[in-house]
């Protein structure tokens, strides 16, 4: 039997799995509570390939690439580009925050909140400097940088091994020819995963709703409701007008990669699309050195969602329990944010140890204030991935565009049409070879 075409549709699927997933938490809470490894289990699969694609994904770029000073100069940029629209993102909570004021008349004692929850949350902060951080690219070994599946080592690793390659004459391009190839069963495999996506859907939305219900976010609805206007606004008045300035359509955009985000909905998580993003930026008309760069980095450099949540949680907490903020502690928690926000990654809960430790080292805030946001947590860290997917998505043509790597052609022909059948992911041609 042959399902009719709309349902053959990926994200359609998926939607369907939310829906049935909402049903079920609703009425059968705690049924729906017990099915979280359900979407545990396909984050996990997916999780699993991330490191080799993008391992394969930047060696191949950085052979295209060729030119060390090419591929210094795309890192240098993008950097650039991801620190400006994480200011403007901290900037923007932190207006939101003192404009619609979602935390006043709470009057909250910090002293009475139960803190026992938040322990998860601060065993997994950690130290954020810079020689921290730069220790932490270095893996142990050399296969060590895929035993975690953290994208900046595999990152490092990719880059030393590109140079090698490029370095390395005919031997080199055999080994290329050995990585292509590796790629394209790689993508294999996650095509075949993906197919899970809408019973990861259905396990995620059926536990949201179980464990928590619709009715947790009733007394903290003024917060959910800034912050995703503070997204929204994001959207339209940052991203928005810089894709018109690059001569492309945002909304275009959003309905090309419509099927990734629906997976990012479903999951709260980022992760799950990355390999996804990967071949549908290549189809749009970027270089692949490009997207082989700027994407993974982006998933650790450039967290819009986060940093918006960061300043706003922070400004909540502060107005919930009736602590006066100067200016001068205002800039300072922006700047300690400007580094704990390039800490979180993209996954379901980042937020709130990314906020704990802001807090801890600010200690006119109460730690403590966390506790009020764990129960809506869940309800918010779809917006924080769906912000900063959809940045990273138009930083990689951004990039592309600057470093006149992009197809323009192909770009709106593609983004015209705004769909990109799902055979083209099951038989990524668009990758080298």
């Amino acid at each position: 039997m042959t399902l009719p075409r709309p349902f053959r549709l990926l994200y359609v699927q998926v939607l369907l799995g939310m829906g049935l997933g909402m049903t079920v938490g609703h009425f059968w809470p705690q049924v729906g509570a017990s099915l979280k490894p359900l979407s545990d289990a396909f984050v996990a699969l997916v999780r699993m390939m991330i490191a080799p694609i993008v391992f394969c994904t930047i060696v191949i770029g950085i052979t295209s690439l060729a030119s060390g000073s090419k591929i210094g100069r795309t890192i240098l940029k993008a950097l650039a580009l991801f620190y400006v629209l994480t200011i403007v993102a901290l900037v923007l909570g932190l207006a939101t925050a003192f404009t619609l004021h979602p935390g006043a008349g709470l009057h909250i004692d910090a002293h009475h909140l139960d803190t026992a929850m938040l322990a998860q949350y601060s065993t997994r902060t950690q130290s954020h400097g810079l020689v921290e951080f730069a220790l932490h690219l270095i893996p142990e070994t050399l296969v060590g940088a895929f035993e975690k599946g953290e994208v900046l080592p595999v990152l490092l690793l990719a880059l030393l091994f590109g140079f090698a390659l490029n370095a390395s004459g005919s031997a080199g391009r055999r080994v290329q020819e050995f990585i292509d190839s590796v790629a394209h069963v790689l993508f294999r495999i996650l095509a075949l995963i993906m197919r899970l996506a809408p019973v990861g859907a259905f396990g995620a939305m059926a536990f949201t709703v179980g464990r928590f219900g619709i009715h947790s976010i009733g007394s903290l609805g003024m917060l959910m409701l800034s912050f995703y206007a503070a997204c929204l606004l994001f959207l339209v008045c940052v991203l928005g007008p810089l894709a018109r300035l690059h001569r492309f359509s945002l909304w275009r955009l959003l309905r090309y990669i419509r099927e990734e985000l629906v997976i990012v909905l479903a999951t709260s998580s980022s992760e799950p699309v990355l390999p996804r993003l990967i071949v549908k930026l290549e189809a749009l008309g970027c270089d692949k050195g490009i997207v082989g760069l700027v994407l993974p980095a982006g998933y650790s450099f450039n967290l819009d969602g986060t940093a918006i949540y960061l300043t706003l949680a922070s400004m909540f907490i502060a107005q919930a329990c009736d602590v006066h903020l100067s200016g001068g502690q205002i800039a300072t928690m922006l700047v300690v944010m400007l580094i704990t926000s390039k800490g979180a990654a993209g996954v379901s809960g980042s937020g709130l140890v990314a906020l704990v430790a802001t807090l801890a080292v600010i200690p006119d805030l109460p730690v403590a204030g966390v506790a009020l946001l764990v129960g809506i947590d869940r309800f918010m860290s779809e917006a924080r991935a769906l912000t900063s997917v959809i940045s990273n998505a138009c930083a990689v043509i951004f990039v592309s565009m600057w470093e006149r790597a992009c197809d323009r052609t192909r770009l709106k022909d593609a983004l015209s049409l705004a769909h990109q059948p799902e055979e083209a992911f099951d038989q990524p041609a668009d990758l080298p070879g």
